[in-house]
């Protein structure tokens, strides 16, 4: 196999790292090496900084139609290339690349385009005497450089959750993909350099280090990461040394609550897609399920049921619904989980690595687990779910929210205002009623607790990445 050698993007083009060493990249279907990435250094990160921040004296003072042009050109060129990009994809994640352009690649690209519209979209009070003899306004502006870090669950979503919303509102980036996925995001920066300035919009790759090089650097007057609790709270704390700005999208742990009036069918295959899909590997999946003792076993056998029928793992062209878990360290982490479950766990389904070769987890449903028990309290991040049973709406309030993470919820009920009730008592983000993990761009993405702060997509997340100034003059 020929192994490629990745370089990042700073300043408008593909430079050589200075970096003295580099980690392999490699295809979890496969776990075969087809490429090596530098772990950029403070010489390469004091570059792609230095980058952005001449390209800011530029990129501040164009006009909202300036930017949201410059981002609809980007959009309709991924889109033009949105086959390359779910090759690339695909190559990094092991995901199925039949469903990856509508499943993922034309989502970024709509994202995108919500984003340039929400550049002319500017928000604040309006001017007015709010003292005698004196008018006040309110200016939105851009922040300045923002620095940012992108896991590897879904690499291309969320690097533009990140860039877009930061170039729309008149910031310059410097963004560090996962090590294992820096595939797609270079790509996209590419494209970008075709129609925005040099220096807008930067890439380095790297790992753990080269992101704290990132957060201790003195340019950026902001700092956004999606990923584990610990590396948010590592951010906030090396940040606030500084007074950077801090946007924290973190994990999570959803809670699904399946009560006896529910569609027992169509909630096992609502849960069970939005649970397996990207095996698991998401912070809002429907890994968490609480069922009414009356209708648990019915539940858990039609979710079972579905799961044999449609949730089966293999390679990108296989046809299976869901790959390989992205790297051998998660691996570790989803079987380890699975092989220490208490005594009180039931394995229904799955439990044990599929093949010897990939990363491949099978769909496993885990019942009989106590609200106090690790893979009820922790994030797994794989193809699990985990059913506990539940006697009143009181218990399961009081389960569903005794968690550390705040990201999204859903309740599966055909009373009304039972779902309303919870919808104010969860304390969640987001909170699906008979559906889950369905997200559109004009609404906000963000949660509460060890979840994190700030939002993604919608105006609120867009609001995220400007700063507000008071101007009053005197009149008299």
């Amino acid at each position: 196999m020929t192994t490629n050698e990745i370089r990042n993007f700073i300043n408008g083009e593909y430079v050589q790292a200075r970096a003295d060493s580099s980690f392999d990249v490699i295809d979890p279907s496969t776990e075969e090496t087809y490429a090596t990435s530098p772990v950029s250094g403070q010489a390469d990160v004091d570059a792609a900084f230095a980058a952005a921040a001449a390209a800011f004296e530029e990129w501040g003072e164009t006009t909202p139609s300036e930017r949201q042009l410059a981002l609809f050109r980007i959009a309709d060129e991924m889109e033009r290339r949105a086959e390359e990009f779910a090759d690339l994809e695909s190559k990094d994640t092991g995901k199925p690349r039949a469903s990856l352009v509508d499943d993922e690649i034309l989502l970024s690209v709509d994202q995108i385009r919500f984003f340039a519209g929400e550049a002319r979209h500017l928000s604040g009070m309006s001017a007015g005497e709010y003292m005698k003899d004196h008018t006040s306004f309110v200016r939105r502006e851009p922040i300045g450089v923002i620095g940012q870090v992108t896991p590897w669950n879904y690499p291309l979503n969320m690097a533009v959750w990140k860039i877009a919303p930061a170039i729309a509102a008149g910031n310059t980036t410097v963004l560090k993909p996962s090590d294992t996925t820096p595939s797609s995001t270079l790509l996209l920066a590419e494209i970008a350099a075709e129609f925005l300035p040099r220096g807008v919009l930067n890439v380095i790759t790297g790992d753990r280090t080269t992101g704290g090089l990132m957060i201790d650097h003195k340019t950026p007057q902001m700092v956004s990461i999606t990923g584990s609790v610990r590396a948010g709270m590592e951010v906030a704390k090396a940040a606030a040394t500084d007074l950077k700005r801090v946007h924290l999208e973190l994990g999570g742990k959803a809670p699904v609550i399946v009560f006896a009036d529910a569609d027992i069918e169509a909630a096992a295959e609502g849960i069970g897609g939005a649970g397996y899909f990207n095996a698991g590997q998401d912070c809002t999946a429907a890994t968490r399920v609480l069922v009414h003792a009356s209708v648990h076993d019915e539940f858990v056998a039609a979710l079972a049921a579905w799961a044999k029928a449609n949730a089966a793992t293999g390679a990108p062209d296989s046809g299976a619904y869901f790959g390989p878990v992205n790297n051998a360290n998660q691996l570790e982490r989803v079987t380890s989980i699975i092989d220490s479950l208490p005594d009180n766990a039931r394995v229904e389904l799955g439990g044990a690595r599929q093949g010897g070769t990939g990363y491949f987890y099978p769909a496993t449903i885990v019942s009989g687990l106590k609200q106090t028990d690790d893979a009820i309290q922790n994030e797994i991040f794989g193809p699990v779910i985990t059913v506990q049973s539940f006697t009143d709406d009181a218990q399961a309030l009081e389960w569903a929210n005794g968690v550390q993470y705040g990201l999204s919820s859903s309740v599966w009920t055909k009373d009304h205002s039972r779902a309303m009730r919870f919808a104010k008592h969860l304390d969640f983000g987001c909170v699906w009623i008979n559906t889950h993990i369905p997200l559109v761009a004009e609404m906000p993405h963000g949660g509460f607790k060890h979840s994190g702060y700030g939002k993604d997509l919608s105006s609120y997340g867009f609001e995220d990445y400007t700063r507000i100034k008071h101007v009053m003059s005197f009149i008299g």
